[in-house]
């Protein structure tokens, strides 16, 4: 049962448990291992617009797009072990339209092959439909019933009229066991600046969807720290009965 924020949100526990177990809500998470299983499903957002094609203000480099495709493969076979995952694509869509939110499939047990498959064959087009694009993901997850997690890793702005504060606004009162993390990956201000051509500071306008949902928001600027961005993210905890991800926003 999923109870407001200020509460500990508990499911059904044995009669043994401990207060230690209990206790366990206070100290660092800790990242799944071999053998165990995360209690709570991800979706995974994944920015296929039509920047996600763009090299760099010099045209030196690799488009971001290639980048994004090593770190998914570095990340996504380990955690599909453990994790079920889904995956929504927004951007490719034909005829270059917002109406371009792709649901590929709710989440499931060793999704990775898939994830890798979908997102190898993406050609970046299109805007960048964010806002609905995570709605979708929440309502795969039935986020106002149970609990889960959505990471979304975009390199920009929504541009399909979609008002992400407003839905995390919304997640936030309806929904407290749904956690939303931000990667932002090579995010670039409004504004170009020769002195500063790579604006490692700038971030997506998507970001309030993780502050207000107990989320993480990680900025990422190379395939390392992309990687890094998605493995903290995807990671997960294993408490058996207990939604760690609601009592980390207990005030």
């Amino acid at each position: 049962m999923l109870v407001g924020k200020g509460t500990l949100p508990m499911r059904v526990f044995p009669c043994f448990a401990s207060a230690a177990l209990v206790a366990a809500i206070f100290v660092a998470p800790t990242v799944t291992g071999a053998g165990e299983s995360c209690t709570e499903d991800a979706m995974i957002v994944f920015d296929g617009s039509g920047s996600m094609a763009e090299i760099g203000y010099n045209a030196i480099g690799v488009p971001r797009i290639s980048e994004a495709r090593t770190a998914m493969r570095q990340v996504i076979p380990s955690i599909a072990t453990v994790r079920r995952l889904g995956l929504v694509i927004y951007g490719p869509s034909g005829d270059r339209t917002c109406e371009n939110t792709d649901l590929r499939f709710s989440p499931q047990w060793q999704a990775g092959p898939r994830i890798i498959a979908d997102v190898d064959a993406l050609r970046p087009a299109g805007g960048t439909s964010l806002t609905e694009s995570v709605r979708r993901a929440a309502e795969t997850l039935d986020y106002t019933r149970q609990p889960g997690t959505v990471v979304l890793v975009t390199d920009g702005k929504e541009t399909c009229g979609g008002a992400p504060c407003l839905l995390a606004a919304e997640i936030a009162a309806i929904a407290p066991g749904l956690t939303v993390h931000v990667i932002g990956f090579k995010v670039r201000s409004d504004h170009f600046d020769w002195a500063k051509p790579d604006d490692p500071g700038a971030t997506t306008v998507a970001r309030c969807l993780a502050d207000r949902t107990g989320g993480r928001y990680v900025s990422a600027e190379t395939v390392d720290q992309l990687i890094g961005a998605l493995r903290t993210t995807l990671g997960c905890n294993v408490l058996g009965a207990l939604d760690i991800g609601a009592a980390r926003r207990l005030p």
